[in-house]
């Protein structure tokens, strides 16, 4: 008897497909360019395969992204705790800079941008689905360096978190300069400084 189709194992393949069609067009052809039927074309998949998945065009591209970064979900989130915080963030922060200057990461990140600032549905599925499962493992780190006496007490970690990558993003949003080891090592030698207990970092 001959065996039968996985339809599970031929949806992962085909979302997969799909996945990559999104990522790479966004890549050459830039957002505004970018269509469901190319991505389908591509994707060798038809059109209502997917509409089934994805209400538009900007929920692919997020979930592309999502693919790429491997940070779904369910995912496990938490950040390194050595106890050593410098070290802890320099190995974040390093890795972050090197995905921001990655090119492979660079056309779907911007193009993902793009339309979030245009699209409010696509900004909060990204707060749900991406940053906000991932400021709360960076918060869950900072807060461990609270209780350990390495960071203000009564510090607003929102705050601190917009301290921290605010200028990474702004620095790779305006191109105003290199994304480097160095880079992520000032930065984090800084946000010590103004966050060390006694000194900085008191909500007001």
């Amino acid at each position: 008897m001959a065996k039968q189709p996985n339809p599970a194992r031929r949806n992962q393949r085909s979302r997969q497909a799909i996945l990559t069609a999104a990522r790479e067009l966004v890549s050459e052809v830039g957002y505004a360019k970018l269509t469901i039927e190319a991505i389908a074309t591509r994707a060798g998949v038809g059109k209502q395969t997917i509409y089934r998945w994805w209400p538009s065009k900007g929920a692919v591209v997020l979930d592309a992204f999502l693919a790429l970064s491997e940070s779904g979900p369910d995912q496990d989130m938490a950040l390194p705790d050595t106890g050593d915080l410098k070290a802890d963030l320099r190995v974040v922060m390093r890795a972050t800079v090197a995905e921001f200057a990655d090119p492979a990461f660079e056309g779907p990140i911007r193009a993902l941008n793009t339309e979030i600032i245009n699209d409010s549905a696509l900004a909060a599925q990204y707060r749900e689905k991406l940053a906000g499962p991932v400021d709360e493992a960076k918060k869950a780190r900072l807060r461990s360096a609270q209780q350990a006496g390495q960071l203000a007490p009564d510090a607003d970690l929102d705050l601190a978190l917009e301290l921290l990558y605010g200028p990474v993003y702004q620095r790779w949003l305006l191109r105003s300069g290199p994304l480097t080891p160095q880079y992520a090592d000032a930065l984090v030698d800084a946000f010590l400084k103004a966050m060390r207990p006694g000194i900085g970092g008191s909500a007001q």
